[in-house]
């Protein structure tokens, strides 16, 4: 379940990389979409990190390196 939300939140992150590459040849600087792209990216960003620290400590992810 954990590595399923892990995998939307980047497929959503990924989308709001296009919209805000959308958003920035289309308007041409004369709104704040791609301010408001750029804010949906950096939370997503951040809620995936949480999730991906989430389940390395509560041993849902596990790291099978050598190292």
């Amino acid at each position: 379940m954990l590595k399923a939300a892990i995998v939307l939140m980047l497929i959503a992150t990924i989308a709001s990389l296009f919209s805000g590459l959308f958003f920035l040849v289309k308007d041409e600087g004369n709104s704040n979409r791609l301010v408001i792209a750029l804010a949906i990216r950096v939370s997503l960003a951040a809620i995936t990190v949480g999730l991906i620290a989430w389940g390395f400590f509560s041993g849902q992810l596990v790291s099978h390196v050598p190292w």
